[in-house]
C-alpha cells in the first residue's frame, strides 16, 4: 500500500448534502452488504435511512455521543520478518517513556530514551533506535495512532504519523459535527470513508480513474481501519523488572549462525533472555512481588565477524585456494567447521582469545556505566567451540593472590623485563658488549629465546656469555621453579597428564622449545606456555572480572582435553577464578562429550536429568523406565521359574509314604508328613508369586493412568521413591574440586518426537539450547539458589 503524508496534498471532505447524494458518492451498498454486523451497532449520530424502522429504534434508544476525546498513542518498532514487515509494540511502559520524552522535547531538541531493559536507545527526533551493546542498524520507530489490516493480514499495521495526523484531524471534525460518511482523498489515489466510529475502510486507487466508482473492483477489496490501539487485537509485552540481579555474557560457537533458522548469537540471546524472563515470572512469581526477584541480563559475545573480517584477511586466503564445484558446501565448510582449525592455529586463537575478552570487557564495562547500582555476580556461557574458548580463558585466568604474588617475584626479579628491549637486556645482564653481534644477526629477545647454545657458539659469543644467556631465557621461559612462569606451574599438579607426569624438566623444556619454533609467525607471549593440557601457544588475556559460574551447552571440552593428552582431571583442580561449572547436554547432541569421567574414571554413573520447567518427568520417559523395569522383573521371574524346574528335573524321585509302623512315634510321623508336603507348599508358593506378577503387568496401565490423569499413585510412588534415592545417591557422589564438589555433567530430557529417531535430530539437538525452557530453568535455579531465592 502507497501512503502520502498531509503535506504532499490536501485533505477534501464530502459537503455535508441530502441523503440521496450520499448515496450517489459513496459506495454504501458494498461496505453494508459486507459489514452487515457492524452496521447494526451504529451510534446515534450516524445517519439512517427514513425507510429504515429499525435505524430509528436505535435513535431513539441509543445515548447521545460522547465528546471529542484525543486518541491514545502507542510506539511500535519496525522489524523485518521472514516474509513480511512487522511492526512490533513497545512495552507499556517504555512508550509511556517515549511518549513523554516526546512531549517534553522542543522542536529541535533531540532526547534519548534507553527501552528494552536499556540494551537500546531511542532517539526521539530523529525516530531511530540503536543497539547499545553490539552493531546492528537503526531501527525505525513511529508514534501510532491509526491503524489498517486487509483480509489476508494477520494483524493490523500502524499509518505513518502524518497519515495518521490527516485521519484524526478529519474524525475529530466528523465526531464534533455528528457528520459521517466522510470521504478523504489522498494525492496517491487512496481513499480513505468514515461511515461511523466503527465502520472506517481503506480503498486502493482503481487504475487511473479520475471519479469515484460506486461499486470496487473484487481486486482492491477494502482494508479495515481503526482507530487507537484499544481497538485492535494486539498483545503489548510486560516491561522487563529494572532491577538486575545478575549478568550472564553468552560466547557462540562455530559459525555466524546459531540455529537452524540460521540467526545471530543476538537474535538467539534474546530468545533466551525472553524464555528466562517468562520463567521467572511462572517460577519466581512470588519473590518477584516481594521485590527479591528482578531479573538477570545476558548479553551476546560475538568473535566470528572479528576473525572472518577484513583485518585478519583469511577469508580471502581459504576464497583463493578454494575449488569452485559443490559451491554452496565449501562456502558453508569455509564459514562454519574451519573455525575449529582456526582455533587450534597459533596466530588465529590468538586473534579469537583476544577478541572474546577484549569483547566480554567491553560489554562489562558499558554494563557497570549504564547501571551504576548493579552490585551482582557474572557468569559465562559457552556454546559448542565457545565453551571450549570460555574453558581455555578461565584455566589462565589469575586469581587475586596469584596476580600479586607475580608482581611480587616480577619486582624483585632482574631479569624479566615486560618491555624491555635487547639492548636493555644485555646491559642488565652485563653483556652490553655482545649487543653488536647480535644485531648483526638481526636477533632480538624473541627469536633470542628460539637460540640453543650451538646458535650463539656459531655467531662467536663466548662461553660465559653464552651461559648466562641461556639461563636467562631458562629463567623466562622455560624454569620450573619460578613464580613467573606457567600458569601450571602456579598450580601444580592441578590438572594432571600421565603423559607428562613422568618427564623431566629437561624433556619439557625440549618440547616446548619444539612447539614453540611451530608458532614463531604469530606475534604472541610464551609466559603461559606448557600448560600440560595441549593449548597452542598463545597470551590469554585477563578478564575484568571473576565469574561465578560457568556454563557449557554441547560443550566438546571432554574430547578436546582427551585429544590434547589429557588422561584424568585432579580432583583437587579448580578454574583459579571461577568456582563452579556446569555441562549440559542435549542426549543426542553429536557435539556433546561428558566431563565426570575424567574426573572418576573408578565408577560409572548416569548424568543428573534435568528437570522439566513444568515440574515433572517427561511422559515418554516415565513409560520407558516403567518398561525397564517390568522386563527386569518379567526377566527375573522367568529365570527363577527356570531355575525351579530345572531343580525338579533333577531331584530324584520320591517313593511312596510307606505305612507308619506302630512302633514309630507320633513326631517321627508328623515330621514325615512336613517332609512328604513341602514340595507341594513350594510349588503353590511359586504359583502365587507368578500370579502377583502377572497381576501387576495386568494393573500397570491402569496405574499409569492414574499417575498421569487422576493423581498420584501408590505403586508410582513407590518406583519413583525408589529412584529418589538412587538420584540423592548420584548427586552426593564427590567430583572433585572443579564445581566445588558438585555433579558437573547434566542432561535434558528429549521431546517424545525426537525419541522416535535420533539420527533425525542430531544436529537440531545441538542447536536447541538457546530455545530451552528446562536449560534456562537450571540457569536461574544455580543464580538464585546463591541468592537464597528459592523455586517455586
Amino acid at each position: 500500500m502507497s501512503l502520502s503524508s498531509a503535506d504532499q496534498g490536501g485533505l477534501t471532505q464530502a459537503a455535508p448534502s441530502t441523503e440521496d447524494k450520499d448515496q450517489s458518492n459513496c459506495p454504501d451498498e458494498v461496505v453494508t452488504a459486507e459489514n452487515t454486523h457492524v452496521d447494526q451497532g451504529l451510534p446515534a449520530g450516524d445517519e439512517a435511512s427514513p425507510g429504515s424502522t429499525s435505524s430509528f429504534e436505535m435513535l431513539d434508544m441509543e445515548p447521545v455521543p460522547p465528546p471529542y476525546q484525543k486518541v491514545q498513542p502507542h510506539w511500535f518498532f519496525y522489524k523485518q520478518g521472514d516474509d513480511n514487515v512487522l511492526w512490533l509494540p513497545f512495552s507499556r511502559e517504555d512508550s509511556d517513556k517515549l511518549e513523554n520524552a516526546d512531549n517534553a522535547r522542543g522542536n529541535n531538541e533531540e532526547v534519548v530514551v534507553a527501552v528494552e531493559g536499556e540494551r537500546y536507545d531511542v532517539h526521539v527526533k530523529e525516530r531511530k533506535c540503536y543497539a547499545v551493546y553490539w552493531e546492528q542498524k537503526p531501527i525505525e520507530v513511529r508514534r501510532c495512532t491509526w491503524f489498517s489490516k486487509g483480509d489476508k493480514d494477520m494483524r493490523f499495521t500502524p499509518y505513518s504519523e502524518d497519515f495518521s495526523n490527516s485521519l484524526e484531524d478529519a474524525y475529530m471534525i466528523a465526531v464534533t459535527l455528528d457528520e459521517w460518511k466522510r470521504k478523504l482523498d489522498f494525492p496517491t489515489g487512496e481513499t480513505v470513508i468514515l461511515h461511523n466510529p466503527k465502520l472506517m475502510m481503506h480503498y486502493q486507487p482503481i487504475g487511473l480513474q479520475e471519479d469515484w466508482i460506486s461499486s470496487p473492483s473484487e481486486n482492491t477489496r477494502p482494508r479495515t481501519v481503526k482507530r487507537g490501539i484499544n481497538n485492535i487485537p494486539v498483545e503489548i509485552p510486560d516491561g522487563e523488572p529494572e532491577k538486575v540481579d545478575h549478568l550472564v555474557f553468552m560466547v557462540h560457537g562455530i559459525g555466524p549462525a546459531c540455529d537452524l533458522r540460521f540467526r545471530s548469537i543476538i537474535q538467539c540471546v534474546n530468545d533466551f533472555r525472553s524464555v528466562s524472563l517468562s520463567l521467572l515470572a511462572s517460577h519466581y512469581k512470588n519473590a518477584q512481588l516481594e521485590g527479591k526477584v528482578g531479573k538477570v541480563e545476558f548479553l551476546p559475545v560475538n568473535w566470528h565477524s572479528a576473525l572472518h573480517g577484513g583485518a585478519t584477511g583469511v577469508d580471502e586466503d581459504i576464497h583463493r585456494i578454494t575449488l569452485p564445484s559443490i559451491s554452496r558446501l565449501r562456502h558453508f565448510t569455509n564459514d562454519t567447521l574451519l573455525d575449529l582449525f582456526f582455533y587450534n592455529s597459533p596466530t588465529y586463537c590468538q586473534t579469537i582469545v583476544d577478541t572474546v575478552v577484549s569483547e566480554i570487557n567491553r560489554l562489562h564495562t558499558l554494563f557497570k556505566q549504564r547501571h551504576p547500582k548493579f552490585k551482582g555476580e557474572i557468569s559465562v556461557v559457552g556454546h559448542s567451540l565457545g565453551s571450549l574458548i570460555l574453558f581455555d580463558l578461565l584455566t589462565n585466568q589469575l586469581n587475586g593472590s596469584k596476580e600479586s604474588a607475580k608482581e611480587e617475584v616480577l619486582s624483585d626479579d632482574p631479569c624479566h623485563q615486560d618491555h624491555d628491549t635487547l639492548e636493555q637486556t644485555l646491559t642488565r645482564l652485563g653483556l652490553q658488549q655482545y649487543s653488536t653481534i647480535l644485531k648483526a644477526e638481526n636477533l632480538d629477545l624473541e627469536s633470542l629465546a628460539l637460540c640453543q647454545e650451538k646458535d650463539l657458539k656459531d655467531i662467536g659469543i663466548p662461553l660465559g656469555p653464552r651461559k648466562k644467556i641461556l639461563k636467562y631465557v631458562k629463567r623466562k621461559y622455560f624454569s620450573e621453579d619460578s613464580k613467573t612462569g606457567r600458569l601450571a606451574q602456579m598450580r601444580q599438579g592441578s590438572l594432571c597428564c600421565e603423559d607428562n607426569g613422568n618427564q623431566s624438566p629437561e624433556s619439557a623444556v625440549g618440547k616446548g622449545q619444539f612447539l614453540r619454533t611451530q608458532s614463531i609467525t604469530s606475534a604472541v607471549d610464551y609466559e603461559y606456555f606448557n600448560m600440560g593440557i595441549g593449548q597452542v601457544s598463545v597470551d590469554y588475556p585477563q578478564l575484568a572480572f571473576q565469574p561465578q559460574t560457568f556454563f557449557a551447552f554441547g560443550s566438546p571440552i571432554g574430547m578436546f582435553l582427551t585429544v590434547r593428552g589429557l588422561k584424568r582431571i585432579d580432583l583437587n583442580y579448580s578454574f583459579p577464578t571461577c568456582k563452579s561449572f556446569y555441562n549440559i547436554y542435549h542426549p543426542f547432541d553429536p557435539v556433546a562429550y561428558r566431563i565426570e569421567p575424567m574426573i572418576i574414571s573408578e565408577a560409572e554413573f548416569e548424568p543428573m536429568l534435568i528437570p522439566h520447567h513444568k515440574g515433572r518427568k517427561r511422559m515418554h520417559l516415565e513409560l520407558k523406565d516403567s518398561l525397564a523395569r517390568m522386563s527386569i522383573d518379567l526377566k527375573n521371574n522367568l529365570l527363577g521359574s527356570i531355575r525351579t524346574a530345572w531343580k525338579s528335573f533333577s531331584r530324584p524321585s520320591v517313593a511312596a509314604l510307606p505305612p507308619i509302623d506302630e512302633g514309630v512315634t507320633t513326631t517321627d510321623g508328623k515330621l514325615q508328613e512336613t517332609q512328604a508336603l513341602a514340595p507341594v507348599c513350594a510349588s503353590a508358593q511359586r504359583e502365587e508369586q507368578r500370579g502377583d506378577f502377572w497381576t501387576k503387568i495386568l494393573e500397570w496401565p491402569r496405574a499409569l493412568h492414574r499417575h498421569y490423569f487422576q493423581g498420584e499413585n501408590e505403586d508410582v510412588e513407590s518406583s519413583s521413591s525408589a529412584e529418589q534415592p538412587q538420584q540423592a545417591e548420584h548427586a552426593e557422589i564427590k567430583m572433585g574440586m572443579l564445581n566445588g564438589g558438585r555433579r558437573i555433567d547434566y542432561v535434558l530430557q528429549e521431546k517424545p518426537i525426537e525419541s522416535f529417531n535420533e539420527y533425525l535430530f542430531a544436529i537440531q539437538s545441538h542447536l536447541c539450547y538457546w530455545e530451552s525452557e528446562d536449560t534456562a530453568l537450571l540457569l536461574l535455579k544455580e543464580i538464585y539458589d546463591k541468592l537464597d531465592v528459592t523455586l517455586e
